[in-house]
């Protein structure tokens, strides 16, 4: 009994902590993609209230993720040809079709795609959607409102949104970014998340700049305007805030375009988090992807039929929680519990919250996914490696994500077929299997790369229902790729030694 009750006290304490840190993240991150700011608080009700018991991973944390933001903002832009009321609710109709895709998938028991991805092109996506982040809320940041829509004229129209910013709003916004790069290195203060610090800041500078109020006021000869524009709005009643979609274009060209991408990179980016998280797990114990994709499939089904944005297993919440204590699924409820009561209880409050925060959170996570230490640790990798992320990068901001990914997933084949001028090689695995009464021999003789992943672990599969220690013999591989040695590395963290022997490579 008090066991069970010492369970969930840390529990409750890490769902407070990660609440604290979802809470201006689900706001900005709503705000960012053009969706409502309620809209983000909404998707975290849902993904801690109903994902937390359809088969979540233990210790992740459901709700929306920035590395989505680019995806929704274009769905309501192209869809809503201008009017960003249709396109809001265009898109939902997008996100409920995709839910339902990510339920189909989990039951085809299909999940495991995600681990084909090419780690240089998840990096590459990544970084891209971090400049684009940054190209965009920057100009929140400063209180401007820029004319390009495309991420390098925005970024060119940075010196110019600079000589115009709202000083008041700007300072708000330069504080919250200097406290997320200096509050993390301050060891003492390590339990209290910088979003806090950042919100209760900013909260008492619009107050003392009475940023409540429509005014305007006089800094070196120049004019600026204060009011609740620049403040988070959020209905009077949280029943308003529910909004059906509208499927009457669910056939168009667009929307399967971006049924597609929500599909696969709201899939990928959130199975990518849950087999990151299970690696830092404390118990070490594995998640089922299938039954986390199926959690977060129906999470987003219910969040995009009442107005909510699509969500995944977040990583930045999700090592949060960890970190915090957390010891079951219960974390992820008591998050969601936490920010449905802020909402019933504290709206007053919540929208004393100046815009520019918010972005400024959303900045320091763009400038944390486009880091140069991204870039500089792709070229140690390899110049194919480094060719691989650049190119995804490049692709996605000249075109979209979707393309990008599409060309560095390309490009990596191609590569491989230079490499092995054997295209069936590419998708087959050459080997040579040895069986005694406790081991089973795989001697790969060819390529072995990301396209191989699938099948290599389908004969991982079969070695342990029969009882047999696998062991790969790789002295004969043509060669092998980065993507499969990642994940050779976390296959042998996974199994024991009696379960799995690598032989062959001095990589791992």
């Amino acid at each position: 009994m008090l066991k069970g009750l010492n369970l969930y006290k840390n529990d409750l304490i890490a769902g407070f902590s990660v609440f604290l840190l979802a809470l201006p993240l689900c706001l900005g991150i709503a705000m960012a993609s053009d969706f409502p700011p309620i809209a983000g608080i909404i998707t975290a009700i849902v993904g801690g209230l109903i994902s937390s018991f359809v088969g979540s991973a233990r210790l992740s944390i459901k709700g929306p993720a920035a590395g989505l933001i680019v995806i929704t903002l274009g769905s309501v832009h192209e869809l809503g040809q201008g009017d960003l009321i249709l396109g809001y609710k265009l898109t939902l109709a997008v996100g409920v079709v995709a839910a339902v895709f990510q339920i189909l998938i989990s039951i085809w028991k299909k999940a495991v795609i995600a681990e084909i991805m090419p780690t240089s092109v998840i990096h590459g996506m990544l970084a891209a959607i971090g400049v684009i982040i940054v190209s965009k809320q920057v100009h929140v940041m400063m209180g401007t409102q820029p004319t390009s829509k495309t991420p390098f004229s925005l970024l060119s129209e940075v010196p110019q949104s600079l000589s115009s910013a709202n000083p008041k709003i700007f300072l708000i916004g330069a504080l919250a970014l200097v406290i997320c790069f200096v509050w993390p290195k301050l060891k003492k203060t390590a339990l209290v998340p910088a979003s806090i610090v950042i919100l209760i800041a900013a909260i008492a500078l619009s107050f003392y700049f009475n940023i409540q109020k429509e005014q305007t006021y006089t800094f070196n000869g120049q004019s600026y305007a204060l009011g609740t524009s620049y403040l988070i709005s959020l209905p009077k009643q949280i029943l308003s805030a529910i909004t059906l979609p509208n499927f009457s274009q669910i056939t168009s060209l667009t929307s399967i375009k971006y049924i597609v991408m929500f599909t696969l990179v709201g899939s990928i980016e959130s199975l990518l988090t849950v087999c990151a998280i299970d690696t830092i797990d404390p118990q070490k114990k594995k998640s089922d992807l299938n039954k986390d994709l199926m959690a977060v499939g129906v999470g987003n089904l219910i969040s995009s039929t009442i107005g909510g944005l699509p969500m995944i297993s977040e990583i930045v919440r999700s090592k949060a929680n960890i970190d915090y204590g957390a010891k079951t699924s219960f974390s992820n409820f008591f998050h969601g519990l936490l920010l449905l009561c802020s909402i019933l209880f504290i709206p007053d409050l919540i929208q004393t919250i100046p815009l520019t925060a918010l972005a400024a959170l959303l900045v320091f996570t763009g400038l944390r996914l486009a880091s140069y230490k991204e870039f500089i640790h792709a070229y140690k990798i390899g110049k194919d490696q480094f060719l691989l992320f650049t190119t995804t990068l490049a692709v996605t901001l000249a075109f979209d994500l979707l393309i990008g990914v599409a060309a560095g997933i390309l490009l990596k084949l191609i590569i491989h077929l230079i490499r092995a001028k054997n295209l069936k090689s590419l998708f087959r695995i050459k080997l040579q299997i040895h069986n005694n009464s406790t081991n089973q021999t795989i001697a790969i003789q060819g390529p072995f790369v990301f396209t191989h992943i699938l099948e290599l672990k389908q004969l991982i599969k079969q070695s342990l229902e029969n009882d047999k220690k696998l062991i790969l013999d790789l002295n004969r591989a043509s060669f092998i790729d980065h993507t499969m040695l990642e994940k050779l590395k976390t296959l042998k963290q996974e199994l024991t030694s009696n379960q799995l022997e690598i032989i062959g490579t001095e990589q791992l």
